[in-house]
């Protein structure tokens, strides 16, 4: 189960890749804006919940799509690509074994716990 879960995400990440191919921006800007989603850990700096609630916000795929369709909706590249951005950054994360975070710390996510 956990191979079809991962080959899921990867086909998540692909279908993410393709949006952006839709988008008129150069290629190097996927690149350089795959990582910035993880800007919510900086949640963590004030504690277990904050930082899960952050984290999760910029992790969760219900957010991404309601930003890339508000893009769509309102004709905004812009808006677009940061709901690509944040739905591959998620997928990508959930293929690698991070999952959205509970409020106990970190390491304890969905998908079960980290470095286990």
């Amino acid at each position: 189960m956990k191979t079809t879960l991962k080959l899921e995400e990867l086909m998540m990440l692909v279908l993410g890749i393709y949006l952006f191919s839709l988008l008129d921006y150069a290629w190097w800007w996927f690149l350089v804006l795959i990582l910035t989603p993880d800007i919510g850990m900086v949640g963590y700096l004030f504690g277990n919940k904050a930082g899960a609630f952050s984290y999760n916000l910029f992790h969760h795929k219900g957010v991404a799509l309601l930003v890339y369709l508000t893009g769509i909706y309102f004709s905004l590249p812009l808006c677009q690509l940061i709901g690509v951005i944040l739905f591959s950054h998620s997928a990508l994360d959930r293929m690698l074994g991070y999952g959205l975070k509970y409020d106990k710390g970190f390491k304890f996510t969905h998908l079960g716990e980290i470095g286990k």
